[in-house]
This record gives structure tokens, sequence and C-alpha cells, in this order.
């Protein structure tokens, strides 16, 4: 049995960059620590069930351009499973797994902070997520893909919406918050952003975009998925939740092209991006980031740092206790948001 042996997992959405924590977390661990890795298939699924994958340096080459991730991903919750932690353990046992690095967002992370705190199985936690939403790091792997990718949307879809004189709403992912649709709305050119920490006014919006009209030229809204109208409730395509309690969000942009083309009489259209935001090659800063994070969330372990997150302040890369690192999700500053309203309408 080597010295060291660590388990590395990936949970929750996947986003591009994590293979490239995988690479950096593999190639600094063996090459500078001697340690020896386990992957776990599927995030918390792998630690329930067994399902493990060695990892050493011939595994991870070529994957650091990959997007998705090379362990695959779930939404497993190992608290809502029965013997869930027992079952860990065993598993941990069998693979004669020691740490856990723990690569994940809010609830992928929130699993960590308690089996290290409440359960004494010692993790590492690597943020991320898209939606740039954690509160104790200046910005998470994958949120700069997915912003390139809306803003690239953006910017063909002006010219379709300008050919036609129509109303186009593009639906961007953002559950609770909208930094997405703030970052791809502003530099896109978009005249109307909607996010989930500012409830809209239809009759605003309808606004906006009869303004937009009057200027002949055919207006493009942005919105969140989680953005909600003043008047109105979350709209859902169905109401099941998944192991943490989330509902399945889209259907906002649908909504507000009808209720656009009701009140103003202009064509609306939607177009969804979806899960293109968080598929595909990972941006040139992704790629940096994530590697940076992989390799000291390995300077955490072999320190024995446990119960840690790292975070990007500045240009540093930090420790953050988990537990507080998931507490809070980090919010688009309302005077941000009032920036953008420059340019609506």
């Amino acid at each position: 049995m080597p010295a060291t042996r660590i388990g590395v997992l990936t949970g929750g959405g996947d986003c591009p960059g994590l293979n490239a924590v995988i690479r950096a977390v593999v190639r600094k661990g063996v090459q500078d620590y001697g340690m020896e890795f386990t992957g776990f298939r599927d995030g918390w699924r792998g630690t329930l069930d067994g399902r493990t994958v060695r990892l050493d340096i011939p595994a991870v080459r070529g994957i650091l351009p990959r997007g998705g991730t090379i362990l695959g991903s779930s939404r497993t919750n190992p608290f809502a499973e029965k013997d869930g932690i027992r079952r860990i353990r065993e598993t941990l046992a069998k693979a004669e797994v020691g740490p856990l690095i723990a690569i994940g967002g809010e609830d992928t992370l929130g699993v960590a902070a308690r089996l290290t705190d409440e359960h004494g199985i010692r993790c590492v936690g690597v943020p991320k997520t898209i939606d740039n939403d954690l509160s104790a790091t200046d910005y998470t792997f994958g949120f700069d893909t997915a912003v390139q990718i809306a803003t690239e949307a953006i910017d063909r879809l002006h010219t379709t919406a300008e050919s036609h004189m129509r109303v186009l709403v593009v639906e961007v992912m953002g559950r609770h918050t909208g930094w997405i649709a703030l970052h791809a709305g502003l530099a896109g050119g978009a005249n109307v952003i909607l996010i989930p920490e500012q409830r809209f006014d239809m009759a605003q919006v309808c606004a906006w975009v009869t303004s937009r009209f009057e200027a002949s030229y055919a207006p493009i809204v942005v919105v969140s998925e989680g953005a909600v109208p003043k008047d109105g409730e979350l709209v859902l395509k169905d109401t099941s939740r998944d192991s943490f309690g989330h509902v399945r969000l889209s259907g906002v942009g649908e909504w507000l092209a009808h209720e656009i083309e009701r009140r103003t009489g202009h064509e609306a259209r939607t177009t969804v991006l979806g899960h293109v935001q968080r598929g595909g090659t990972p941006s040139a800063y992704d790629r940096w980031l994530a590697t940076r994070f992989g390799l000291h969330a390995v300077d955490a372990v072999r320190e024995g740092d446990f119960g840690k997150m790292v975070a990007l302040h500045g240009t540093r890369i930090v420790r953050v206790p988990i537990a507080e690192a998931t507490a809070t999700l980090k919010t688009v500053d309302p005077a941000l948001y009032e920036e953008a309203g420059v340019f609506f309408g």
C-alpha cells in the first residue's frame, strides 16, 4: 500500500476545466510527492457504489483542453442515501484511499464539509460552478468559458434579430445569481438583462423593447434561468427535484417571449443556450485557474489541511473553510447591475 493514496471525484453539473484540475492534481501529486490516486466515477455515487478508476500520469495525458470530466459526474447526495456514510467508509477502506479531493459546487462541497466535520472523512475542496456564485472565491473555473459562449451567441443573434426586426430572448444559466447574464449581456450589447437578484417589471421590460424598436433596432433580451417577475413566480419546466432538493429550471425565456409579443405586438423568439454553455473546450483562463486550483489542492492534502477549499483572492490561491465557502452565495452587487442599466432600452 502506498504511503498516501488520494481519492478524486467531480460532482454536480459538468463544466469546462474539470479535467485540468484532475491533471494538475495527479501530475504534482505523483511527481513531487510520490502520491497515488484513485478516481471515483460519477461524483459521490462512485464512493457509495465502489466505482473506481486508477489515476496516474498516463491517464491524464491530453485531457487539459477537453471539456466535461473523465471521471463522470452526478448530483448524488450521500446523506439522502440509505446507509450512505457507512457505504462511503467501506468503499474508501476497500480502495485503500485516505483523503478525498472533491471538485464541485455548493452541493458537492457541502457534502465534503459535513463528511470532514461530522464524520472524520478528510476532504479538500476545489470550487467548480459556471454560475460563479461561491462567495469565498473571486472566480470559479468554467464561468469564463460560459460567458464567452453566451457572448458569442448574443453577437450572432443581433444580426438575425435585425434582419427580421423581431425580439430575441436569450436564456442563460443562473439558478440563484445572474453573473453569466450580466457579464455576457453587457459584453454582447444586450438591450435588457434580467437576473435572479432583481425581480423584473414586465411593463418596464416592454417599454425598453418598444424604445429599441423606435430607434429602428431589434432588441436582445438576456435572462437568467432563475429570474422572476415582480408579480409572478419562478417559471419551472416541472416540479421534480434532485437529491439536493433543487427543481429543474428553464422556461422563463419562452414565457418572457410570449409576454413581450402579447403586450407589444412585436414578434419575439427564444434561444435557450442550456448545456451548450458548459460543454466543450475550456477557455485559456479557465485552464489556468483550474490548473492552479489542482496544484494547491494537492498541497493542502500533503499538509493535512482538511476541511478547506482552495480559492482565488486577487491573483493568489488561498484556503478557506469549506463550510464557510458554501454558507452563502455570492450574488450580483446592485451597483454592478445599475451600471449595466445605462444600456437598457
